[in-house]
C-alpha cells in the first residue's frame, strides 16, 4: 500500500475527499429525517429492492458505513483491512439486523454514521491516496471512499420507498453518477443489458447539456430527460416512464446498479 504519511497527491486528494465528505453528511442528514417517519409497522414493509424490507435496507446501509471504516482505517494505518470479514458475515449481519424497531434501526445509521466520519477526519492528507480494496476486489484511492459512502445512501434512500425520490437527488451526484453508469455501460460492457442488448442508446441530459451513448454501435435511439430522472434509469430506480424516446418505444426496466 502508499505510505499514507508520504504520497505527494495527498493533499489535492484531501480537499476532494473533504467536499465529498460534507455530501456525505448532507445526504446523511436527510435520511436519517426519512427514517425517523417511518411508522413501526413501516419499517418491515418492502422496500424498492427485490426479496429486501426496508429493514434490509437500513440494516445495510449500517453495515456498510462501518465497512467502509475497516478501508479508511487501513488506509490510515498502510494494513490491508477487508471491507468485509466475509461475505457470508456482510449478509448475515443484514439478516439480523432487518427486523429491529425503526428506533433501533436509526440509532444504528446514527452511530455507524459517526464512526465513519470519525474515522475519515483522522486520515492524514497522504493517506487519501493509499491504495483500498472493494470487497468485489477492485482497487481504488481512498479517496473514493467518500464517493462511495455517498451513493450508497442517496440510492438506498430512494430504495426505502418512503417519500424520497430520485427527482431529490443532489445535481453534483446525479451528474456524477449518470456519467458513471453510462461510461460502465458503454460498448460491450453493456450488451447484457435488455436496453442495450441490440442497440446502441444515445442519453442527452435536457437541463445539463450532457449527453452520452450506452452499448456499442450507432445509436438507434434516443432516451431523453432531466440528468435525475435519467439516472433513475440507467440506475434501475425507475421504468422510465417519463422520459422522451425517438423512435417512441417501450424501455425495459434495468436492475438495481449503484
Amino acid at each position: 500500500m502508499t505510505d499514507p504519511q508520504t504520497d505527494p497527491a495527498g493533499p489535492a486528494l484531501s480537499a476532494v475527499a473533504a467536499r465529498r465528505l460534507a455530501g456525505v453528511e448532507e445526504s446523511t442528514r436527510r435520511l436519517l429525517q426519512t427514517v425517523a417517519g417511518i411508522g413501526a409497522e413501516a419499517v418491515a414493509g418492502p422496500s424498492a429492492l427485490p426479496g429486501w424490507t426496508r429493514g434490509h435496507v437500513l440494516a445495510h446501509l449500517a453495515r456498510n458505513a462501518d465497512s467502509l471504516v475497516n478501508l479508511l482505517d487501513g488506509a490510515r494505518t498502510g494494513t490491508d483491512i477487508p471491507q468485509y470479514s466475509s461475505e457470508e458475515a456482510r449478509d448475515r449481519d443484514i439478516e439480523e439486523g432487518a427486523p429491529r424497531p425503526v428506533a433501533e434501526q436509526l440509532a444504528d445509521l446514527r452511530t455507524s454514521g459517526a464512526r465513519f466520519a470519525a474515522a475519515a477526519a483522522l486520515l492524514p492528507d497522504g493517506a487519501w491516496a493509499a491504495e483500498v480494496k472493494h470487497r468485489s476486489g477492485a482497487v481504488f484511492p481512498a479517496a473514493e471512499i467518500p464517493w462511495k459512502r455517498l451513493a450508497e445512501v442517496e440510492y438506498h434512500h430512494v430504495d426505502l420507498d418512503a417519500g424520497y425520490t430520485p427527482e431529490q437527488w443532489p445535481e453534483e451526484f446525479a451528474t456524477a453518477e449518470y456519467r458513471r453508469l453510462a461510461e460502465k455501460l458503454a460498448g460491450p460492457a453493456g450488451a447484457g443489458l435488455p436496453a442495450v442488448e441490440l442497440l446502441a442508446v444515445e442519453l442527452p441530459a435536457e437541463d445539463t447539456a450532457e449527453r452520452t451513448v450506452i452499448g456499442a454501435g450507432t445509436p438507434a435511439l434516443t432516451v431523453e430527460g432531466p440528468v435525475r430522472a435519467l439516472l433513475a434509469w440507467l440506475s434501475g430506480r425507475s421504468d422510465g416512464a417519463g422520459l422522451h424516446r425517438t423512435p417512441g418505444t417501450d424501455l425495459p426496466v434495468l436492475p438495481p446498479l449503484g
